[in-house]
């Protein structure tokens, strides 16, 4: 039993799959530590949430995720954001007041996405221990570095201020405009100074910091929290939870491996996409899987050598394919390192570009535009990753640096330490 053992630990989740679901096997490994977890969330989440055993409490309606996925307007950059960082700000005092009825002084810690806002208000003004965990590459910012882009350190000087400059004007113009009168006005009632800038500091936890991927995907910066900790890829996917269904053996087991396209769980597939993707599979001799809760743009009556499935757990189906098609969500990106496949990345919005860019700077995989996604550029980029031996080599290679991660028991081992006297846990963090 670990020394925070016994501690309520409350898990906020807000976003796509890509942000719950690793939250899910941190609140179920906690508990088989012998916490006690309550997890906030949407109501679309629930389901998994409670398989896992914990208590769930829903922070909004499956009808408003669905609508929010299905908003074009979500996955174009810049309106998408915007839309995210509004909900976000609306959320704030609900999220305050929840954790403020939970909270046991000495006996609580609160872990969180940055979305929560009303988590950082409550660390702040309740001096609850708070985690934030950040899924995302691109909420861990740097003036040194742009993701994916490879700049000589002698340039670093020149460059520095030109990207410092950059982030100031998106904070004040784009970010804070959307948040801080709603964060300040709050503050203000709760008697807190106001803040600005959100994202160069504040957003983040004074006290522990996690990236949820490895060093080798993204370079630590010495410009990010001193508290931040990188554990690796969490690889969940439900597969603890969910069968492969029979129909997808059978499929799996008629051929040769095929190629898996999907857009995750929460973007529809455009029928441009749908379209290529079958040409694709037919210029290339090779079967394919559209794998996607979303059917609308999906004929009922496919060639034979390619299906359609709702949901299969990427760790039981990507080992067995030759290749994957996708957005660039760093979840789905993980679990192909894992299963050591090529991957071609279509990305939208968020941190799909940046993801994109630590693709292509491992070799492991290449990117394309949706508008540039059509034959015959996408039937090349496809036949280079298929046939490539220096992909084939770079993805065996991150396969098995992958397979050395303990994401998750690493993570759960920082946030117990919230849970010790500051001296200590200083030096079991540091252990």
């Amino acid at each position: 039993m670990s020394a925070a053992s016994g501690k309520l630990i409350l898990v906020f989740a807000e976003g796509s799959g890509g942000d719950v679901y690793p939250n899910i096997a941190i609140g179920k490994a906690l508990r088989e530590r012998g916490h006690r977890v309550r997890f906030i969330a949407n109501s679309y989440f629930e389901t998994p949430v409670a398989k896992a055993g914990l208590e769930f409490i829903s922070s909004g309606s499956a009808e408003d995720a669905r609508k929010a996925a299905e908003d074009p307007d979500t996955w174009k950059r810049g309106k998408g954001i915007r839309k995210l960082f509004a909900r976000a700000a609306d959320a704030i005092p609900a999220t305050y007041e929840l954790i403020r009825e939970q909270y046991v002084p000495g006996e609580t810690i609160v872990v969180a996405t940055f979305l929560a806002f009303g988590a950082r208000v409550a660390n702040e003004k309740l001096g609850i221990p708070l985690a934030t965990v950040h899924p995302e590459t691109v909420l861990l910012r740097s003036r040194n570095e742009q993701p994916g882009v490879n700049v000589p350190d002698r340039l670093l000087p020149l460059l520095r201020p030109l990207r410092q400059g950059l982030l100031s004007i998106l904070d004040r113009h784009v970010f804070d405009p959307l948040v801080l009168p709603k964060l300040n006005r709050f503050r203000q009632a709760l008697g807190l100074s106001p803040v600005s800038r959100i994202l160069d500091g504040w957003v983040h936890s004074p006290e522990l910091v996690i990236g949820l991927y490895p060093d080798w995907f993204v370079k630590p910066q010495p410009d990010w929290p001193p508290n931040t900790h990188l554990t690796g890829f969490p690889l969940t996917d439900l597969k603890d939870q969910v069968e492969v269904p029979g129909e997808v053996e059978t499929f799996l087991k008629a051929g040769d491996a095929p190629i898996v396209f999907t857009l995750g769980s929460a973007i529809p597939m455009p029928r441009s996409f749908v379209q290529t993707s079958i040409e694709t599979c037919r210029i290339l001799g090779r079967r394919g899987i559209f794998l996607s809760p979303f059917a609308e743009n999906i004929p009922e009556n496919l060639p034979p050598p390619i299906a359609q499935f709702r949901f299969v757990p990427l760790s039981a189906l990507l080992p067995r394919a030759a290749a994957l098609v996708h957005h660039g969500g760093i979840g789905t990106m993980a679990q192909a390192f894992a299963a050591g496949i090529p991957q071609l990345v279509i990305p939208f919005n968020f941190d799909q570009p940046a993801n994109a860019a630590h693709l292509r700077a491992l070799a492991a995989g290449e990117s394309i535009r949706l508008r540039d996604f059509r034959h015959p550029g996408a039937t090349r980029k496809l036949r280079r990753l298929l046939t490539s031996a220096q992909v084939a080599e770079a993805c065996r290679n991150l396969a098995l640096r992958v397979a050395k991660m303990d994401c998750i028991s690493e993570t759960c081992r920082l946030i117990e330490q919230l849970g010790t006297p500051a001296r200590d846990r200083a030096q079991a963090v540091s252990s």
